[in-house]
């Protein structure tokens, strides 16, 4: 049995800082995670994707972000086991919890931090015929490395923030961007759809709306789509179609803990810790919801900071503690080992 003072279900940007800003408080973290590596959505979906909305980063590549928070916390050393679902979790008579694996580990700890972001997930799919043929045959539903559609053509389908910010990326990539949406307004962000047409403008990307992908045709490969526009038909000579319609979120075991959930997000408390009904069992990040919620990464980021010193509280019952800064009081590691604030920083703030 993994013995941890939390115990963190999800490994995602959320996690990650969770378990830095529990090392600040001398907290123990494991983290426990159904996908093979860290990063959650932003490993397995789109580590190449620009994200603008991190403070102090003009734009950071998500799955650099990803490497700069497993550096943050390896000092902190906490424990990975990747590659396993939590399938069930037991209360124990002291409050503690006893978490079981599809694999059957058992983790035993006093808190826990759900940050599984959207949960499992699947791509929502298109209703075209004969697509499941093309699937790795050009058809893509996320991703992963631009570099793969180097001097491709490419089609990109959808109406929300990634369509748009894949169709602004790959044209300094891809031979040709062409965007079909089946609508003329797009539900991403305005920056974003200014920018496009901006590209649409200059000749960079092939826009047409109102449309819609209704056919694909190629034999071993794809090779053109069918789209229907004004109640015509007509085809689209490419080597890659990627529809981007979203995803399909699923909490998988853990909807069945007791947890309140409403529309397939975890009920928090957010006017003081993150706390689910189930006192000792937390939810941050996308997986939770609560009035104004808004599923940002900067979000759970401030998320995991309350909750860990909640956590404190509850594993450390009436003892104090007293909010340091890190530019002052320097990170401890449980190594023994101490990072010193720099002395410039100390002297201005002294």
């Amino acid at each position: 049995m993994i013995e941890t003072d939390i115990l963190i279900i999800g490994a995602g940007p959320t996690g990650l800082f969770a378990v830095f800003e529990a090392g600040l408080l001398k907290l123990k973290c494991h983290i426990l995670d159904a996908l093979p590596q860290a990063g959650g959505q932003l490993s397995e979906l789109y580590p190449k994707k620009p994200i603008y909305d991190i403070p102090g980063f003009p734009e950071v590549l998500a799955g650099d972000l990803v490497n700069n928070l497993m550096e943050q916390i390896k000092q902190f050393e906490p424990g990975f086991t990747l590659g396993e679902r939590a399938e069930t979790i037991v209360k124990q008579e002291d409050g503690s919890f006893i978490v079981t694996s599809n694999e059957g580990t058992e983790f035993h700890a006093k808190v826990v931090a759900i940050a599984g972001g959207l949960g499992s997930f699947e791509p929502r799919k298109p209703l075209i015929d004969g697509i499941a043929f093309y699937e790795n045959k050009g058809i893509k539903y996320f991703i992963k490395d631009p570099e793969e559609f180097r001097d491709k053509r490419v089609v990109i389908a959808g109406g929300g923030d990634s369509a748009l910010d894949w169709s602004i990326f790959l044209t300094d990539v891809a031979s040709e961007v062409t965007l079909i949406h089946r609508r003329n307004e797009f539900r991403g962000a305005l920056d974003s759809v200014e920018k496009v047409q901006e590209l649409k403008d200059s000749g960079k990307i092939r826009m047409i709306t109102p449309a819609e992908v209704i056919g694909l045709n190629g034999a071993e490969h794809i090779e053109s789509i069918v789209i229907e526009e004004n109640g015509a038909q007509r085809t689209i000579p490419t080597d890659y179609f990627i529809p981007l319609f979203g995803l399909t979120p699923k909490l998988g075991p853990i909807g069945n803990w007791g947890l309140e959930i409403e529309k397939n997000a975890i009920k928090v408390n957010n006017s003081l810790d993150y706390q689910t009904n189930i006192p000792g069992i937390f939810a941050i990040g996308d997986v939770n919801t609560y009035p104004g919620k808004l599923k940002l990464i900067l979000c759970g980021f401030h998320e995991a900071t309350l909750m860990c010193q909640a956590a404190y509280q509850i594993i450390n019952p009436g003892k104090r503690y007293v909010l340091k800064y890190t530019t002052v009081s320097g990170v401890d590691g449980f190594d023994g080992t101490r990072k010193e604030a720099p002395k410039a920083v100390v002297k201005a703030i002294v």
